[in-house]
């Protein structure tokens, strides 16, 4: 499966690389909504809400309201969690507050199982330097993806893992990374960063890995009416 993803940021759809350095702002949220109709899901991130300075509440709530959508950014609270459902999130996307200091809080995640239930529940394992990265990319944790993800199997229905390395740049990805991770654990896997072109997607595929597409989409390096045709 093939997911645009719609990054927001002070009220606007934007692109990053590497969860840093804004690299473009595009068209509204109702405009890129629109042209992604013919996909099957979108991948909506609250980048303000990630990084702790803010949130977009309203543009989410809209865009979980007229799609199939799993939302992130900043979901550290099972409320919040709740909320993105009743919204009508398909699945909210869990990072930052499924980690402590001493590995996974099996605590949280099981208050969060309960509330919203594990089909729900997407586990972002978001890597950069071999690390598994929280707050909005900002804090590296001293874990591994390949570490942790067979032991967070009972909490979700499927992990984002996204190279933030390559995150932006369009310069590949790491597939060795996600055929390790595909190795690791039968739930499913949506890739994310540095997708570039029909090829990487194709390997994913073979893999059995969902791939979810932003900069490259946004600056026309992939077509977009190609990729609606493989999604149908």
């Amino acid at each position: 499966m093939i997911i645009p993803c719609i990054d927001l940021m002070d009220g606007k759809v934007v692109q990053l690389v590497q969860g840093r350095e804004k690299a473009l702002e595009a068209d509204s949220p109702d405009e890129m909504l629109r042209r992604f109709a013919a996909f099957p899901q979108i991948q909506v991130i609250d980048l303000d809400a990630a990084m702790g300075r803010g949130e977009n509440d309203a543009l989410v709530e809209m865009l979980a309201a007229k799609a199939v959508t799993r939302v992130g950014g900043g979901v550290r609270t099972v409320e919040r969690a709740r909320k993105l459902v009743n919204e009508g999130a398909f699945r909210v996307i869990v990072g930052t507050s499924a980690f402590g200091a001493a590995g996974p809080d099996r605590e949280f995640l099981r208050s969060l199982v309960d509330a919203v239930g594990r089909e729900r529940i997407v586990l972002a394992l978001d890597s950069k330097g071999g690390r598994i990265v929280v707050k909005g990319w900002q804090e590296a944790t001293r874990f591994t993806a390949e570490d942790v993800v067979r032991s967070l199997e009972p909490y979700c229905s499927g992990f984002l893992c996204t190279y933030v390395d390559k995150e932006g740049m369009m310069q590949g990805t790491d597939l060795d990374w996600f055929r390790r991770l595909r190795e690791a654990t039968e739930l499913e896997i949506t890739a994310a960063g540095g997708i570039t072109t029909i090829d990487d997607i194709r390997a994913l595929d073979q893999m059995r890995i969902h791939a979810a597409v932003g900069m490259a989409i946004y600056t026309g390096r992939l077509d977009l009416a190609k990729l609606m045709s493989m999604a149908q």
